[in-house]
Parts: C-alpha cells; sequence; structure tokens
C-alpha cells in the first residue's frame, strides 16, 4: 500500500520525483513477481491451488455470506481468492507498462527506447488507465477487509499482517506448512535480480 501512494505522489509531482516513482514501480514488480513464485512454492495458503476455485464455489460463497452464514476458510475464501488474483494481475500490468510508459516531455521507461512511439503512447496510456482500476480495486479490497471486522468479528487485517488466524470452535482445519525462510529470501533475491537485469541490460 504504501509502495501505491509513493507511486502515486511521485506521479503528481513530476520532475526529479520521477526518479522515486521508478524504483517504487520496480519494488513492486519485485514483490509481484515474488507473491507469483510463492503462490506455486510458498506455504499452504499462499499457494493458488489453496484458495482459487471456480465460478460455482465463489457463488456458493456469495450466497452463504449474503445469508448470514458464511463458510469459514483458514485462508482465502473463493471470492478473496479471486481478488487477490485481480490485485496481482493489475499490479502487473501496472509495473509492467510503467517499464515502456513516456510522458511525452522528458521522463520514459527504461524500456521505451526498444518499443515505437506509438507502442509507448499506447502503453503510456492503459498505465494511467489501469491505475485507476487499481485504486478501484484496492478499495474494494479494504472494504471488504472492514466488513469482516465490523460485521463478522473476523479481523482479517492482522491475519494479513501477521498470518495467522484465528480458527472458531468446531472448525476442523487440517495441518498447515510454512514456507521456509530461506526459500522466500531466495526467490525475493531472485525477482529482485531479475527486475535489476531487465531495467539495466
Amino acid at each position: 500500500m504504501a509502495l501505491i501512494v509513493i507511486s502515486s505522489v511521485t506521479a503528481q509531482i513530476g520532475g526529479n520525483a520521477m526518479q522515486i516513482h521508478e524504483w517504487s514501480g520496480f519494488t513492486i514488480l519485485t514483490l509481484v513477481l515474488f507473491r507469483l513464485l510463492w503462490g506455486i512454492l510458498g506455504s499452504t495458503h499462499a499457494r493458488f491451488k489453496a484458495f482459487v476455485r471456480g465460478p460455482r464455489a465463489v457463488w456458493d460463497y456469495v450466497t452463504s455470506l449474503l445469508h448470514g452464514r458464511p463458510v469459514f476458510h483458514a485462508g482465502h475464501n473463493p471470492l478473496g481468492g479471486w481478488m487477490i488474483l485481480a490485485l496481482l494481475g493489475s499490479l502487473l500490468v501496472q509495473a509492467g507498462t510503467g517499464l515502456f510508459a513516456n510522458d511525452d516531455i522528458m521522463i520514459e521507461g527504461p524500456l521505451a527506447k526498444h518499443v515505437s512511439k506509438e507502442l509507448s503512447d499506447l502503453l503510456s496510456k492503459v498505465h494511467e488507465t489501469n491505475f485507476k482500476l487499481l485504486l478501484a480495486l484496492i478499495f474494494l479490497h479494504v472494504a471488504a477487509a472492514v466488513y469482516y471486522l465490523v460485521a463478522r468479528r473476523e479481523n482479517l487485517i492482522a491475519s494479513m499482517v501477521t498470518g495467522n488466524k484465528s480458527i472458531p470452535e468446531g472448525e476442523d482445519v487440517r495441518a498447515t506448512r510454512g514456507g521456509p525462510v530461506w526459500l522466500a529470501v531466495l526467490l525475493l533475491a531472485l525477482c529482485a535480480g531479475v527486475v535489476y537485469a531487465l531495467v539495466h541490460y
């Protein structure tokens, strides 16, 4: 969230602040790539296969939610799972298009020189439009977390920060596996290296 704020503010300021804007974008791209890898190799509830469900599962969950009896999920619920995919997709588009964007004055992404001006202009428009979509998704995500906290007495915000979730009595939750710290560090370093190589070479 902090990086999104930094990116937004520096884009409004322009000038020398755009250097910070670029570094913020590189960091976001690194973290998104890491999260995608962690969704395959990481801890039990971080893996996409643990929370990405089909339309029927999403509909069943929405129905249970509307009836005031949502089914408990130790990780992301089916609706939240698709929100995570939408956020990651939008962040990937935002950071990716930023690499090729230009402002028609003096600033351009590190890869803009490798594509035509027409394509760079198109990606710049996508970069600008997608940011509005990203803000809408963030608003929905925060609103959902507040709803669960106030209406359902379920603190999802704390769960996001600590990685731990309170299990209601009577819920049969299978054992979970935490992702090894060394693997997380290795994957993060790998993603940082890929982004560094991408923008410098």
